[in-house]
């Protein structure tokens, strides 16, 4: 087998509450990728960073310097991190042979645009990654969607590859289901190769349930579900919530905090007055499970019926919307991804250190049947 690496993965997602960072030992390349998860840490962001963050993701409320400071100061963030798994990996820095980093995203613009003479598509994350590679001796390669962009493809989702890599089966169907500030499924017909992978974004998974939180009962988030579980669905809030047009968008299609941010959050608490702040938050929380499994319904059950659903991510840890989607999927069973010896919680992680292992050796790693770019691309941005 080829010569082992070890590599970190860094990722701080749309709900931009901290970084997760991951430790693995990675071999192999593509379909031969074989991974050993060493160590996995979360490291919250200091009090106040993530609004101030939001804002600065925000047309109107965002200015370049803020953006320029944030830069800078995430990539000192995110090189913290990446010391703290490697410690807590007992594997020194120095040891560490290269370094994925997802950045923070602060917009993600993946339309196309008529811009000064040129068609464009844009994504712009944030967190340097030629500053990580300074300040941790570690070469780190970041900047992942942008190649993917500048094809024509939604820059998103990037984890089907990692799905086909270590997920396919010759058995079974598969649904990969990652339940971050965004929810993205990752569809693996059964003996498929990279050119049958289907994956979208379906629209919010956690996302617009913490901010609410936030907003009524000013809590990061619903631990375990338990404010949703203690609520109850109010059905025009929820009706009003799925005619959202993104859930009527053909593929290939990416979405974010553009579309289901504070502007849409502040709408769904002017059409809920009249309902509890429990009841909202289990209208929210339905919502999200529905919406997964109404797009499964709209985009590929006719296609690719699938026999299992996998999911990873934060909301896995919401009992309320495990519970939902076990309900709309059934009889398809709906596991959590540690019944194929994985962590939930690292899986994101995972993925920018195997992006950024295929990119060390020269290989493609966007799925074009996925993002709709015109060819396969390298991604990412080495720095080091």
């Amino acid at each position: 087998m080829a010569h082992s690496h070890i590599l970190i993965g860094l990722l701080s997602g749309t709900s931009a509450d901290g970084i997760d960072a991951v430790l693995i030992r990675i071999n192999g390349i593509g379909t031969e990728t074989r991974i050993k998860q060493l160590a996995f840490t979360t490291v919250p962001y200091p009090p106040g960073l993530k609004e101030h963050i939001l804002r600065n993701s925000l047309p109107g409320a965002s200015s370049v310097d803020e953006i320029c400071r944030l830069n800078a100061l995430l990539a000192h963030l995110f090189a913290d991190a990446a010391a703290k798994v490697a410690r807590k990996g007992k594997i020194p820095l120095h040891k560490v042979d290269l370094i994925g980093s997802h950045g923070q995203t602060v917009h993600h613009l993946p339309h196309p645009e008529h811009y000064f003479g040129k068609t464009i598509r844009s994504t712009l994350q944030i967190g340097d990654p030629a500053m990580i590679a300074a300040l941790t001796g570690v070469p780190t390669i970041g900047n992942f969607r942008a190649a993917d962009v500048a094809l024509g493809g939604q820059g998103a989702p990037l984890v089907p590859f990692l799905d086909y890599v270590l997920f396919r089966s010759t058995k079974k169907s598969r649904l990969l289901l990652n339940l971050g500030g965004i929810a993205n499924i990752t569809v693996l017909p059964k003996g498929a190769t990279l050119d049958d992978v289907r994956a979208f974004d379906t629209g919010p998974a956690n996302m617009v349930i913490d901010a609410l939180m936030q907003e009524l009962f000013r809590q990061p988030f619903d631990p375990k579900g338990q404010v949703a579980g203690a609520g109850m669905v109010a059905l025009d809030l929820l009706n009003w919530m799925m005619q959202h047009s993104y859930l009527k968008r053909p593929l290939p299609k990416s979405t974010g905090r553009e579309e289901f941010g504070a502007s849409f959050v502040k709408q769904v608490l002017r059409r809920s007055k009249k309902h509890s702040p429990a009841d909202v938050i289990a209208t929210a929380t339905e919502f999200t499970a529905l919406s997964v499994y109404e797009q499964y319904v709209r985009f590929v059950r006719k296609r690719a019926p699938v026999d299992e659903v996998f999911v990873s991510g934060g909301g896995v840890h919401n009992r309320t919307l495990m519970e939902g989607l076990a309900r709309h999927f059934h009889p398809v069973p709906v596991k959590r991804v540690e019944h194929l010896g994985f962590s939930s919680d690292a899986k994101e992680a995972v993925l920018f250190a195997v992006l950024a292992h295929e990119t060390l050796h020269g290989a493609p790693s966007n799925v074009p049947s996925v993002t709709g770019a015109s060819r396969p691309a390298i991604l990412g941005v080495f720095a080091g």
